[in-house]
């Protein structure tokens, strides 16, 4: 349930804040591309666009979007929540890849969507180095989240949480270089997207 004393810490305004930006940029990519499109290409357009956003990059941003919420009036965990939201991304490109596949043809990031998807060496190392940056991101956010209760505060510090943070950040940091690195070898660059 929600928990109103809970949500007023500044924590939670800064995420509901960064909740509310992303949702806004989903919002304003959605009309773009209904602009320059259609509507209904550009929902589609911008559902291949948020997968790519789930799938291919190795923080939770794609998935932030539903989990984030869920979290705050739910307490559901947002790991599991993003387990979930993969399984949506993965079952919205098996359509696709299967009924449209010239869909991914309208814009470059759901082209290189497409490229990553259909070639299985080495590109789907990138879904494996994204999966585990998001798993990474999520989990120190959840525990970030429990550690903001008052009453988990002395279980967290007692069980060691600083170790478990710098581990998290030290595996973040290569995952995320492992990341770039096979972003670089596959001639990929990211200004180029």
């Amino acid at each position: 349930m929600v928990d109103f004393a809970h949500k007023k810490h500044e924590t939670h305004k800064e995420s509901l804040w960064k909740f509310l930006a992303l949702l806004g940029v989903l919002a304003a990519y959605f009309g773009y591309m209904s602009w320059k499109f259609d509507a209904a290409t550009g929902a589609w357009l911008s559902v291949l666009s948020w997968s790519f956003f789930v799938l291919c990059t190795p923080v939770a941003d794609g998935g932030f979007i539903v989990a984030f919420p869920i979290r705050l009036l739910f307490g559901a965990r947002m790991l599991i929540t993003q387990a979930v939201i993969w399984v949506v991304a993965i079952v919205v490109n098996l359509a696709a890849l299967y009924f449209s596949p010239d869909s991914y043809d309208d814009i470059a990031l759901t082209r290189l969507l497409h490229s990553i998807l259909t070639t299985p060496w080495p590109y789907w190392g990138i879904l494996a180095i994204a999966a585990t940056g998001t798993a990474l991101s999520i989990w120190f956010g959840d525990e970030m989240m429990d550690v903001t209760k008052h009453k988990d505060r002395d279980k967290h510090h007692k069980h060691g949480f600083k170790y478990k943070i710098v581990l998290i950040v030290g595996l973040g940091v290569l995952t995320v270089v492992a990341y770039y690195h096979l972003l670089s070898d596959l001639g990929i660059s990211i200004p180029e997207i």
